[in-house]
């Protein structure tokens, strides 16, 4: 899901500045053409125009760059891709977009081309060529070139957890050092001993999580927990047989357990939180922990008030039965539409490149490429890069089926009904659920 990512539907509140159509242009040479890509607003995306400088130069094609807020993001794309429009020669599309496009016609299919110019998804990580490039999953069928790695994972206040009396007082309440927290067990206690807590002069919370309820956010939150918990979108000898998987007993544990820290430990007024809000109270001293994507943490890290030496990260934690963490991040795709296919291919030849992907992650993005990725030196590349690339190995995503937006409405209302509004049991919301989404799949004529 993308999201981060990640993954988005729609999400909440852009980060970084927003463009308009032809801003961020880069004047073609002469006879030049010039294509435009279409994303979201945010701090990947500028650093994607300081990228993008290259090809020009190399290139002689110029590019105009359409970047919309999250919260406009999919309605606008999805538009315009519904519409046939010409607007978008490139566009990084949720990795949910990827069936739809697919089976609609929408995305250009890139098989042909990668084996022309020698483009090996074999290159890629695993799982970024199945969330971000393939339809059907798991089939050789590409309809996108991952783009922009993105997982959700967690920030903490180290600074706060140096702190002598937070040490003393920690160990004193559960007979363990404080420090990054390795099951969500220990993140709970971590979330618990926080909340309420004085800090500075200050009264802080536990733990920012996702509960926003308009797009896919409590969605993109919950599963984290589901995952290490046991939950499976379906039996994996059976397509589609949901019975048993979605709404299992270890699967209503760990919904219950992420109600449990909602309630237990979080700010006040986090009934409606996505990334936006969660980079909020972070900023601003709220909360001791928080659950965001990786796209976020090169900021969070340069943040003056809570960054540098005050800030940690780490892998979402371990559950009972695994240790897994919701994908977001996208892929690249030349759009059917586009009148400047040809150059809109040119691009994404030159972005495959080696050295490529090697600076768009030196300027802010997430590559994708395993000769980023698997460099000896990428672990400390960063201060947050050893945890995305654990998290990258370790990451599931929501459906990607076309009618997903429909299954994503009906997981965002079973289970913030359940999670924020109080309203029944989790046993109830995951039943609901499977009702729910075997309605939608025999309308669209699957068997399970």
């Amino acid at each position: 899901m993308k999201r981060t990512m990640k993954t988005l539907v729609v999400a909440c509140g852009a980060v970084g500045a927003a463009f308009g159509v032809g801003a961020g242009t880069t004047p073609a040479q002469a006879q030049g053409k010039t294509i435009t890509l279409c994303w979201a607003a945010w701090d990947p995306a500028n650093a994607l125009v300081e990228l993008s400088k290259d090809f020009t130069a190399k290139s002689g094609i110029g590019m105009k760059f359409e970047f919309v807020p999250w919260t406009n993001y999919a309605d606008r794309f999805l538009n315009e891709l519904n519409s046939h429009g010409s607007l978008c020669d490139l566009i990084i599309g949720d990795s949910q977009w990827i069936g739809g496009a697919a089976e609609n016609g929408q995305y250009v299919k890139l098989n042909d081309f990668f084996k022309k110019e020698g483009i090996s998804m074999d290159d890629y990580m695993p799982a970024t060529v199945v969330g971000y490039s393939e339809w059907p999953k798991n089939t050789p069928n590409y309809w996108a070139l991952p783009a922009m790695g993105d997982a959700v994972g967690w920030t903490y206040r180290k600074d706060w957890f140096a702190r002598p009396d937070v040490q003393k007082d920690f160990k004193a309440k559960y007979g363990r050092e404080i420090g990054v927290p390795k099951t969500l067990d220990e993140l709970k206690e971590i979330a618990q001993f926080f909340q309420g807590r004085e800090i500075d002069g200050k009264k802080v919370y536990g733990a920012s999580i996702y509960t926003e309820r308009g797009s896919e956010g409590i969605t993109m939150g919950v599963s984290n927990y589901l995952y290490d918990y046991g939950f499976k979108y379906d039996d994996p000898k059976k397509p589609y047989a949901m019975d048993g998987f979605v709404n299992s007993a270890s699967a209503v544990k760990g919904l219950e357990a992420y109600k449990e820290l909602y309630k237990c430990c979080t700010p006040p007024g986090a009934s409606n939180s996505y990334m936006s809000e969660g980079l909020d109270a972070f900023k601003s001293g709220q909360v001791a922990l928080q659950m965001n994507f990786f796209a976020f943490f090169p900021g969070l890290y340069k943040d003056p008030n809570v960054g540098g030496d005050k800030i940690g990260f780490f892998v979402n934690p371990a559950g009972p039965a695994a240790q897994a963490t919701q994908l977001g991040g996208q892929g690249i795709s030349v759009v059917s539409y586009s009148k400047n296919q040809a150059e809109a291919l040119q691009y994404i030849k030159w972005f495959s490149g080696g050295d490529v992907q090697k600076k768009w992650w030196a300027l802010g993005g997430y590559s994708c490429a395993k000769s980023v990725l698997n460099d000896p030196s990428f672990p400390n590349s960063a201060p947050f890069a050893k945890e995305f690339l654990q998290s990258m190995g370790m990451v599931v995503d929501f459906w990607a089926e076309p009618s997903y937006a429909q299954l994503l409405q009906a997981e965002q209302k079973r289970v913030h009904d359940y999670v924020v509004a109080d309203k029944g049991t989790a046993q109830e919301a995951l039943d609901g659920l499977v009702k729910d989404w075997k309605a939608i799949f025999k309308e669209e004529g699957k068997k399970f």
